[in-house]
């Protein structure tokens, strides 16, 4: 069996690749790791699940509640909620574990499981490694060993779960909305009633589309991956920002008055100042991946913020934040994390902020985003390669030094191979789009000779 853990927990498609059995299994191991189960004598540990509102999350949901509750583990099922939401009450309520049902901006028939450890926290490769280890020891060898009677886990909707987590987002804010007119775009998913409440109970004037989860719609034609809806939406009721999530909203993707698209990297631009202005900045840093536009490097330098840059994944740029004590960071597909407030992105907070700057400050978001020139950046998949000599190639060496002497300081390449595919990513940036263009093709050209 591969390895089931991904980049962001276990993923699949519902009743094929992730199975109710499965889930059950999982659950269940997490419980012995994250919860301890049966290591102190008299301990009642708590779990908090909630999910997406994805058909299949209703019969996921069920095997974990079970596996949990089978395990000894008292279960707080909080239904459908952001994953930002489960790791905040995981960690408010003091609870041992949380799981979260979703596969994020993925198509309908996918879901997945996501654990948090105490206090909210996303796990460590070693508690992943943990769990799947005992799954397997469990599964092909000798049973668990189960509470019985009294010691089998409750279950327990937690309806007031939704309330406290819209209160934490209104209580961070540093100001109102009133006056502003936004467009949010729920992707049909998990913040389809947090985020239109929360805009609301901040004094926005809201509009909402993709806000009518069936369990089959989500992310469907809408959402941070589908901007088009979104931008025309904004521009027809004259509204002075547009905001997207994708399903389960740990990420935020904007659209300023004109309809143009305001990405990850821009938010963070916008967010750095803000919070440096407010002292909030901790070492003038923000965190970004590389995978950053190089614009947004740029425009760090020049206004005296340091910008740090990890490997692609949000989990990365926390470990860096919570290593080094820095306060933002993010990427440019729209995963913000404000690590003072939040121990995940949070595409609701994410977008709470941003419109709170524009309301304080007056000016447009297509001024505040000017902050930053985003430099053409182009991305090209070439698969069915060899994906582990991408760094030992000397022909595919040669073929970046030549590139990067062309484009000098106004331009970047990146190869990098895929986690999950078979594949090399090839990242040009430059000035010109055309040039970015021509020198990514014949790059992919070359990966594709040197590793076919």
């Amino acid at each position: 069996m591969g390895r089931l853990f991904g980049t962001d927990g276990v993923r699949g498609v519902a009743n094929a690749d992730l199975t109710a059995e499965l889930a059950l299994g999982l659950s269940v191991a997490a419980a012995h790791v994250l919860a301890e189960v049966g290591t102190f004598e008299g301990h009642r540990p708590t779990a908090v699940v909630g999910r997406d509102p994805r058909a299949s999350g209703e019969f996921l949901e069920a095997a974990v509640v079970a596996g949990l509750a089978s395990a000894g583990v008292d279960v707080l099922r909080v239904g459908v909620l952001p994953t930002p939401g489960v790791a905040y009450l995981t960690g408010v309520l003091g609870a041992d574990l949380g799981v979260m049902l979703s596969a994020s901006h993925n198509a309908m028939p996918d879901n997945g499981i996501k654990f948090f450890a105490r206090g909210g926290h996303k796990l460590a490769d070693e508690l992943e490694i943990r769990i799947e280890s005992l799954y397997v020891e469990h599964t092909t060898g000798a049973p668990w060993a189960r509470p019985t009677g009294a010691g089998v886990g409750r279950v327990t909707d937690y309806a007031s779960g939704f309330d406290q987590y819209i209160a934490h987002l209104i209580g961070v804010l540093p100001n109102r909305l009133d006056g502003l007119k936004v467009v949010l775009d729920e992707a049909h998913g998990a913040a389809s009633r947090v985020s239109p409440e929360a805009f609301a109970r901040a004094g926005a004037e809201i509009v909402t589309i993709g806000a009518d989860p069936n369990g089959l719609n989500i992310n469907d034609g809408c959402g941070s991956t589908h901007l088009g809806l979104l931008q025309a939406a904004v521009v027809e009721h004259g509204a002075d920002l547009g905001i997207a999530h994708d399903g389960d909203a740990d990420r935020c993707l904007a659209v300023d008055a004109a309809g143009n698209e305001i990405d990850g990297d821009q938010i963070l631009a916008v967010l750095a100042l803000s919070m440096r202005e407010a002292g909030q900045l901790r070492k003038d840093t923000v965190v970004g991946t590389v995978m950053s536009n190089l614009g947004f490097k740029i425009a760090m330098e020049r206004e005296g913020i340091a910008l740090v840059q990890t490997a692609v994944g949000d989990r990365y740029v926390l470990e860096s934040m919570k290593a080094e004590g820095y306060a933002l960071g993010g990427e440019q597909s729209g995963h913000v994390i404000v690590l003072d407030h939040a121990t995940t992105g949070d595409g609701t907070l994410t977008g709470l902020m941003l419109a709170a700057r524009i309301a304080a400050t007056g000016r447009t978001l297509a001024d505040l985003a000017g902050v930053m020139t985003r430099l053409p950046q182009i991305l090209i998949n070439v698969p069915d390669v060899d994906k582990s000599r991408v760094n030992t190639s000397a022909e595919l060496a040669a073929a970046v030094a030549d590139a990067e002497r062309e484009l000098g300081a106004t331009g970047r390449v990146l190869l990098r191979s895929s986690g999950t595919e078979p594949l090399v990513r090839v990242m040009v940036e430059a000035a010109d789009i055309e040039q970015a263009k021509a020198v990514a093709g014949r790059l992919a050209d070359v990966v594709k000779s040197a590793l076919g």
